[in-house]
Order: C-alpha cells, then structure tokens, then sequence
C-alpha cells in the first residue's frame, strides 16, 4: 500500500484559512495557528452579532414611534394597544419609516389607534 502525502490538502486549508484572516493586524495574517484563532473569535462575533444587529434596530424602530406618537399625546405602549384592537396589521419597522417619512400618514394610523381605544 503507498503511502499518502497530505502536503497539498493540508496547504489548501492553510491558504483558505489564511485567505479569511487577510487584513488582520500582526501575526494573526500570515501565522496558522494564531489566524486559526482569530478567524474562530471572528467567527463568533459575527454569530452574535447578527442577533444583537436585530436587537438594535427593534429598539431603534420603537424609540422612533414612540418619538412621534408622544407629538400626538399617546405613549409607546398606548399607541401600541390601539393599533392591535384596531387590528392595523404594520410592523414596526414599516411604522417608523412612516413616522419618519411620512407624517401624515402616520397621523391616520395614530388617529385609527386612538378611536380603537377605551375611552
């Protein structure tokens, strides 16, 4: 049985491993081991912080609502409430870039909250 020579597939994971810390600072671009790690640790973060980005732009999205919604003498979680019994069917993504852009059709959307809600 021949014996087997594993110089290139192991230079291929090397060169695609290398090729994933390029721009890195100090040995973690151009020393294995080290890039081994730093493109791992990179790796997490980017997993973490694809959820933490989510996170960040709900509570964008809210401070944005309730910034315009206290203009018209409601809070967050009133205005919140109303949309829900009025059965208004926009997520808060869409609210605020109504809220941001489009002041008048945001006004229509509060208004319908409010007359859905106990008076």
């Amino acid at each position: 049985m021949p014996r087997i020579k594993r110089g290139v597939t192991t230079r291929q994971k090397h060169k695609r491993l290398l090729d994933q810390a390029k721009g890195y600072r100090g040995r973690r671009k151009n020393t294995i081991r080290v890039a081994r790690q730093a493109v791992e640790k990179a790796g997490q973060y980017a997993y973490r912080d694809r959820k933490v980005k989510k996170r960040n732009f709900r509570a964008l999205w809210i401070q944005r609502i309730n910034a315009a919604v206290r203009a018209e003498g409601l809070t967050y979680s009133q205005f919140m409430h109303g949309v829900k019994l009025a059965g208004i069917e926009l997520d808060r993504k869409v609210m605020a870039d109504l809220a941001m852009n489009e002041g008048a059709a945001f006004k229509s959307v509060i208004e319908q909250a409010k007359k859905a809600l106990p008076a």
